[in-house]
């Protein structure tokens, strides 16, 4: 049985009957396509994250910041960029996403490996853990991404993603923050745990869409927006993972 509906604009059945080709899509494909958009990813990201201590050594330690939020905020663009104008061959730019995302992330691990040593190893390790925890999930059956599961987590997935784009124009317009979404506090842990619980459902439905893909005859195209789109929910997952505990080592 197949699922073919995603909370990922780039894996739902209305973007992918936009698309041709005369072969089709397979699963070794689509794995190899995420080991070559997840290589970009870390190359950059170690790249980055050595530039960044070169730039602190000299006392630039804005530069950080800059490329943090100037990674984040670009690779945003790009994705929509991706998404709308649904290029007929998507690798280039999707391999200029996860590049743009490396530097993003190398800027921010750096930044709380200096606060917090140790974290970003902790952090990859608990990504793998919960990417592998998901997978065997899905292949036992355990979960499985039925209509009502993926509408739930659709719904809740939406809600935050609109959280994070008010709590981003909250700290660029005012010296605010949004509460909650970055306390240390037990209720700002709680809801990083919550979100994280969301991310991780995600991979369920990713999982899903490319078995429904590869058994539905999917043009071989499909391999990249599948790949493209499991990248998405793997940054997240990370994101939220580094967030998590950097806020529980901040309490002690």
């Amino acid at each position: 049985m197949s699922y073919n509906s995603n909370s990922n604009p780039v894996m739902s059945n209305k973007f992918f009957s936009s698309i041709s080709g005369n072969e089709t899509m397979t699963y070794e494909g689509a794995m190899q396509k995420i080991g070559i958009l997840l290589g970009f990813v870390v190359i950059s990201a170690l790249f980055t994250s050595a530039f960044s201590l070169g730039a602190l050594e000299n006392g630039n330690g804005e530069l950080l910041i800059m490329l943090s939020l100037g990674g984040m905020i670009v690779g945003f663009i790009l994705a929509m960029i991706i998404y709308m104008t649904r290029p007929k061959n998507p690798a280039p730019l999707m391999i200029t996403y996860a590049i743009i995302e490396g530097v993003f992330i190398g800027a921010m691990s750096t930044t709380m490996e200096i606060f917090f040593p140790g974290v970003v190893m902790h952090a990859i390790i608990g990504t793998l853990a919960i990417f592998g925890s998901m997978y065997f999930l899905y292949i036992s059956r355990v979960l499985r991404p039925t209509p009502t599961f993926t509408k739930i987590v659709t719904s809740l997935t939406i809600s935050i993603m609109i959280l994070y784009v008010i709590s981003l124009i909250i700290s660029l317009a005012t010296p605010y923050e949004m509460p909650l979404l970055h306390s240390s506090s037990l209720m700002g842990i709680g809801l990083t745990i919550f979100i994280l619980i969301i991310a991780a459902l995600n991979l369920i439905m990713d999982f899903g869409f490319i078995e429904g893909s590869v058994q539905n005859g999917t043009p071989k195209v499909g391999e990249w927006w599948g790949a493209f789109g499991m990248l998405i929910t793997l940054i997240w997952i990370y994101i939220e993972v580094l967030r998590l505990l950097v806020k529980l080592r901040s309490r002690n």
